[in-house]
């Protein structure tokens, strides 16, 4: 799959869904600040849309998604919500150490109605996941991520980093300590910024 455009096609059952996670968003954010209170006002476009491209480079074939600092939902939550339709043998697994915000992950994919898997605990500590898609959204810099990665992602798996206007730079940082395949794929909802989408991670 390669299609950034992925919101234009959905059901409206999935279209429905994706209103209520919004809706969740904004009655939890007061409490326990899932996102920027700035971002609310555009919450459709600056997160869901933001995180449904990245649900759009999900290879073919692919069975486990693990969202890494998961936050808020974004993007696992909406990747989730998508898979439900596009991909139902998807399986999607949160990782988020907040236990404020694991409580919210895990009650709103019941409320929603997904059988998405919410780990409680620090990326460090959680068993290998060998993910065949492995996504983490403003969670650290790329070579902290790259060894998140090297644990947690299937050795033919595919990262998917999304980055802001420094990601040239953090390149440059990760590829001294880093050997990867690397594709950057333009972000539809910020000029300035990137997916990386990132195969055949090694130390060098």
């Amino acid at each position: 799959m390669d299609d950034l455009n992925v919101l234009v096609d959905v059901s409206r059952e999935t279209s429905d869904r994706l209103a209520r996670y919004a809706a969740l968003v904004r009655k939890w954010n007061p409490a326990i600040n899932l996102v920027s209170k700035a971002t609310l006002d555009t919450l459709e476009d600056r997160h869901i849309r933001d995180s449904a491209q990245v649900f759009g480079l999900c290879p073919d074939g692919a069975h486990h998604w693990a969202d890494l600092g998961a936050g808020g939902g974004f993007p696992g939550l909406v990747v989730a919500i998508l898979a439900a339709e596009l991909k139902p043998d998807l399986s999607v697994t949160l990782v988020e150490s907040d236990m404020r915000k694991a409580a919210f992950l895990a009650t709103a994919a019941r409320d929603l109605g997904l059988g998405t898997v919410v780990i409680p605990d620090r990326i460090e500590k959680v068993p290998p996941l060998a993910a065949d898609v492995l996504s983490a959204r403003a969670l650290a810099a790329l070579p902290a991520l790259l060894g998140f990665a090297e644990r947690h992602l299937a050795a033919d798996g595919t990262a998917l980093f999304p980055k802001g206007a420094s990601h040239q730079a953090e390149l440059e940082e990760a590829r001294r300590d880093w050997s990867f395949d690397l594709q950057i794929r333009p972000s539809i909802t910020d000029p300035a910024a990137a997916v990386l989408q990132l195969k055949g991670i090694r130390r060098v």
